[in-house]
């Protein structure tokens, strides 16, 4: 897994730590650690305070480490240069936020509209049956009126 870490040395020799700062998660965002974590490092080609980007295999050995300077520079490029900063991608999922309150509730609105639809068409289903069965009572009634006249 991916991590944005800082070298750290420790110890009278030196040793190379990392202190894992960030995490890439599979849907390729990044989550910040909390706390101090830190793994141990083979190699004493970095500088202290350096920041890097560090694949971490599962039992915490480090597999590839990279100078994360041309990674931050691209992120500065690509979303600071356009003036994206962390108040307007707040104000962004804010306004996703009130989108999605609005959908729910056109959505919940529409649903209702939508029950009533099918209330009213029973109903009218249901009048129109009312109907046909009146219109032949009153067909039968005159019928019979009709049949005993001209018995008459």
């Amino acid at each position: 897994m991916l991590h944005l870490a800082q070298v750290t040395k420790k110890g009278l020799l030196g040793k190379t730590t990392l202190r894992l700062l960030a995490r890439r998660k599979p849907d390729e965002t990044w989550t910040p650690i909390s706390g101090e974590e830190f793994v141990e490092m083979e190699t004493n080609l970095y500088n202290e305070g350096m920041l890097v980007l560090a694949e971490v295999g599962p039992n915490r050995q480090v597999l590839q480490v990279k100078e994360a300077k041309d990674w931050v520079l691209g992120l500065v490029r690509q979303y600071l240069g356009k003036g994206i900063t962390p108040e307007f991608l707040e104000k962004e999922v804010e306004r996703a936020e009130q989108w999605r309150q609005s959908l729910t509730l056109q959505s919940q609105d529409l649903a209702r509209r939508t029950v009533e639809l099918e209330t009213r068409r029973e109903q009218i289903q249901a009048l129109e049956e009312k109907l046909r069965r009146e219109k032949r009572l009153l067909q039968s009634m005159a019928a019979q009126l009709k049949a005993r006249a001209s018995n008459s």
